[in-house]
């Protein structure tokens, strides 16, 4: 595994053989970008460190082995041996397993965009069996004895034209079918986009962990293992690097991991990622290191780099990294050593990635979510972390927020182009933890002076600096859709949460994109510390006049969580919430468990936000009192609320005049 440095005249050693996976489960549109971000900066060195860097992508070859006319095959003899009730996914499938067997592979071909005649079939409601993730549809249709009913209920989503979006949306709930039935029968731990998520997620021990990867197979761990062993025996690394972006990904991880130390004993195994850095701070189990040799915390650049160099000569330090010695677990890293700036980072590469197999769902009703999951993005960095990073309930306190840095114009530009001519594909995903105003201005006024045509979104803070003449360039250079944090949409817990924006503030920022013809998408919490029912009522209120008056088009509710690296994890009190006391922690920690006295059911109220919301988005119930949307409760009934039926409005109406126009210049006054 080590080398010395060659004498003069002594041919050079074998190159390092690196192969870096990111397990399943993650979007299956379009890759996962860590891995792309990493390839794309060790080929920068593949010269001076002897390198051949390579990737792949298990968690959608995973995928389309269980989707297949051979993977629906193998789950209905699973389905047809097995004991116990039968959910009515179970029960639908196992009715028409031979037409789902003969149409799956049909389908997968077509929302890979493959074979897009096949929409004209779907889209006729004849073709694919339908189970119970169609059953909305039927609650939407119309009478079908009157003329001009909608039959199928989806006529004011699609129209009479939209026949390949209908097609992608049914072919999605066909899909969701099938998911269910491989969660209900087959495995518990499997959904879409996250494999095992409970047993990783701020789990104290690495016990649950242990069990599942001791336990029998399963069939998709089979499938799993399969896809590891032949990419292992592919490739056959000396570095496997296993990028866990989230809790749903560690199952898989190690999964792979085990496999690799069976068939590639001599292979060097690490494991980082967005999971890593956020829940395993902590880590002290030994066991882990039964599966992997190495784990690394924060940016992965500059450990990835130290850990080849550390292979080659063992007397080169590490950085950050968590090693097992001697049975105990230490932290290794060196004060010397430091993550590199942006502009040397390199260009992302999708080199060795499928691209042409990324399969777009379209399950969902909702536009912002549409862009997350239907099509292939390429991904961009603005800037390495965010520039405010002041959210009390944000983990500011980690290297991926609190490290602000930004990548020149001109350099993102290059990479943009480097993307389109390697990928084919002009979109983009700016996947900043919010894209700076500065930032975004300079790369669009770069995008338009050098004639550079792409189509880009991404997440920004709805501050006063984007105007409406900033969200016009912006627009103008290829921006077609921004979300941001509206969070409750309450001015007094808009200030505990350090946003640094007033909800009259975002009125105006997202009636501006919105002018441009700029989608907006909100991110709206509830449940966050102190906030009472009508606070919760107040603030549904609001984002229905914001739907009204046309600032936002899109939007979805979180339930507030307390972490361990956030301002509110390390000053409950100040909150005025009390933490429960926790387990010791030997593997992960992050949601912390705490107990808030104000007299608030976030569980009944969360319902009816989402009902509101859900109609909002398709332009009803604008008019409505918004306690209709939640249940009764008895005799007891909800506050009024107490906001202005025309806040909103009147928030935009006291909207400064733009920079430069006739009404702010002297002349005029």
């Amino acid at each position: 595994m080590t080398a010395p440095d060659p004498s003069p005249g002594a041919p050079a050693p074998a190159p390092l053989r690196v192969l870096l996976l990111t397990p399943p489960m993650t979007q299956l549109n379009t890759p996962y970008p860590a891995t792309a971000y990493l390839t794309g900066f060790l080929r920068q060195h593949a010269a001076s460190h002897g390198l051949d860097v390579r990737q792949a992508d298990p968690a959608l070859e995973l995928f389309l082995r269980l989707f297949s006319r051979d993977g629906l095959t193998r789950v209905a003899a699973r389905l047809r041996d097995r004991d116990g009730a039968a959910t009515p996914a179970i029960v639908h499938f196992l009715q028409h397993a031979d037409t789902y067997v003969d149409t799956v592979d049909a389908v997968i071909r077509f929302l890979q965009g493959r074979d897009p005649t096949m929409a004209v079939r779907i889209a006729g409601r004849e073709l694919l069996p339908e189970g119970p993730r169609f059953a909305p549809l039927g609650e939407l249709a119309g009478d079908p004895d009157d003329p001009d009913a909608d039959p199928d209920g989806l006529g004011w989503a699609f129209g009479a034209l939209g026949l390949a979006d209908r097609a992608r949306y049914l072919a999605s709930l066909y899909v969701d079918d099938l998911a269910d039935v491989v969660r209900d029968g087959v495995d518990p731990r499997f959904e879409l986009s996250r494999y095992g998520e409970r047993l990783a997620a701020s789990a104290p021990t690495f016990d649950p962990l242990a069990a599942a990867l001791a336990a029998p197979p399963t069939l998709v761990d089979d499938l799993l293992d399969d896809v590891a062993r032949e990419l292992l025996a592919a490739h056959r690394p000396d570095l496997l690097g296993l990028s866990a972006p989230f809790p749903g990904n560690i199952y898989g991880a190690f999964r792979i991991a085990a496999v690799a130390r069976r068939d590639l004993p001599d292979a060097r195994i690490a494991l980082g990622g967005g999971f890593v850095n956020t829940e395993l701070r902590q880590l002290s189990d030994p066991r882990v290191f039964d599966h992997v040799d190495y784990v690394t915390l924060d940016d992965g650049e500059r450990p990835l780099l130290a850990l080849i160099e550390h292979l080659r000569d063992p007397a080169r330090p590490l950085l950050r990294t968590f090693v097992r010695d001697d049975g105990r677990v230490v932290f290794r890293t060196d004060p010397t050593l430091h993550d590199l700036p942006q502009r040397d980072c390199g260009t992302p590469t999708y080199d060795g990635l499928p691209l042409d197999r990324y399969v777009s769902l379209f399950e969902m009703l909702n536009p912002m979510h549409r862009l997350w999951s239907d099509g292939r993005w390429n991904k961009l960095t603005v800037a390495h972390g965010c520039y405010w990073k002041k959210c009390s309930f944000c983990d500011v306190t980690l290297d991926y927020i609190g490290r602000y840095d930004a990548a020149s114009a001109d350099q993102l530009v290059d990479r943009v182009e480097a993307l389109i001519a390697e990928t084919g594909t002009t979109g983009f995903h700016l996947v900043d933890e919010a894209a700076p105003p500065a930032g975004l201005r300079a790369f669009a006024e770069r995008l338009l002076a050098r004639k550079v045509v792409i189509t880009w979104w991404g997440n920004i803070r709805f501050e006063k600096t984007f105007t409406p003449e900033l969200a016009a360039l912006l627009a103008r250079a290829g921006c077609v859709a921004i979300s941001g944090g509206l969070e409750v949409a309450s001015d007094r817990l808009l200030t505990l949460m350090n946003k640094g924006v007033t909800v009259a503030q975002v009125a105006r920022v997202t009636r501006a994109f919105t002018d441009a013809g700029v989608m907006v998408h909100a991110y709206l919490m509830y449940g966050f510390p102190t906030e009472t029912e009508q606070d919760t009522v107040d603030a549904l209120e609001r984002v229905r006049q914001l739907f009204a008056a046309g600032c936002i088009q899109s939007a979805f509710w979180h339930r507030f969580a307390a972490t361990a690296h956030s301002p509110i994890g390390h000053d409950p009190e100040r909150y005025g919430i009390r933490l429960h006391a926790e387990p010791p922690v030997t593997f992960a920690r992050n949601d912390l468990a705490f107990t808030d006295p104000t007299p608030c059911d976030h569980d009944f109220l969360g319902d009816g936000l989402r009902r509101a919301l859900y109609n909002y988005m398709h332009g009803l119930g604008l008019d409505a009192d918004v306690r209709t949307w939640f249940a009764p409760r008895g005799k007891r009934k909800l506050p009024a609320p107490k906001v202005a039926r025309d806040l909103i409005e009147a928030a935009l109406r006291a909207a400064p005049p733009p920079r430069g126009s006739r009404a702010g210049s002297s002349e005029h006054r």
